[in-house]
């Protein structure tokens, strides 16, 4: 974060899918480099069951903190609701307590029809209330109700991240119709085995599971070291065209479907090194 554009924010919520260590051995280092700066804003933390247990342990590693950390434990099937869009968890297969997140934003309304509304007389001040659903009266009483100007109602947007999980009819269900889906790919085809093992997934298993749940856009994350991203991205694009395998700072462009597909930038918040910005205060973690 201190190496991109987005810096060290005040962030405000943070969601964990299990508890592998490679999952969130960060946060100790985080949570006390936040102290060290004085944050006193509140941090809420979500996770599958075992969150609580897990931060009495880490608990000895970042000591007393400035500032409040409120732990939320999740089961698969529950919903956070926010401004313009929930958040949605289900249980993807990893042999462990763990959850993914499916963040989905409501329906939109349909398009502002000009010419209809230039007919009916409706003047350009009022027509940002029929836009918001509400209806307006006109100088010689009629009633405009959006629906004599709005088109039918435009979905939302839908990203969804499945964690680590081995192939599942659950994790498939759950990214239906996404405009992204962020799957891991720990392996190629060759170690299948190594995978069902494991509980992870290959490359074309990912490939497989976003084409049959009719993703827009796949994104490929947790490869094995034994791997190189594009022989990877190779592998799931012989079923999958669109998938990609983002790197550190790289930015997945999600725009509404009517505007374009999802596309990748490459190092899109990427900080030049000389505006590298370093800790505040002596004795903060990197």
């Amino acid at each position: 974060m201190l190496r991109s554009t987005v810096g060290l924010v005040e962030l405000r919520e943070v969601f964990l899918t299990h508890y592998h260590a490679d999952h969130y051995l960060g946060l100790p280092g985080m949570l006390k480099t936040f102290a060290l700066r004085g944050r006193e804003v509140d941090l809420t933390i979500y996770g599958p069951p075992g969150l609580v247990h897990l931060f009495s342990s880490l608990k000895r590693i970042f000591g007393k903190l400035t500032y409040e950390v409120r732990l939320e434990e999740l089961e698969a099937g529950d919903v956070l609701e926010r401004d313009g869009y929930n958040l949605t968890t289900f249980a993807p297969a990893h042999g462990v307590s763990a959850v993914g997140y499916a963040f989905v934003e409501g329906p939109r309304p349909g398009r502002f029809d000009v010419e209809a509304a230039d007919a009916l007389g409706v003047d350009p001040p009022e027509r940002g209330l029929l836009q918001r659903g509400e209806s307006i009266e006109l100088d010689d009483g009629r009633v405009v109700t959006p629906d004599a100007v709005l088109g039918p109602p435009r979905p939302g947007r839908k990203v969804v991240l499945a964690g680590d999980t081995a192939p599942s009819p659950v994790v498939l269900e759950a990214a239906r119709e996404a405009e992204v889906l962020v799957h891991e790919a720990t392996f190629l085809d060759e170690e299948r085995e190594r995978a069902r093992e494991t509980a992870h997934s290959t490359a074309l298993e990912a490939a497989e599971l976003a084409r049959d749940a009719d993703v827009t856009f796949l994104a490929l994350t947790h490869l094995s070291n034994r791997y190189f991203g594009p022989e990877i991205a190779r592998e799931a694009r012989t079923i999958f065209p669109d998938t990609v395998v983002p790197k550190d700072f790289d930015v997945i462009d999600v725009p509404f479907s009517e505007r374009g597909s999802p596309r990748l930038v490459r190092g899109g918040v990427r900080r030049r090194r000389d505006e590298v910005v370093e800790p505040e205060r002596e004795g903060a973690v990197p």
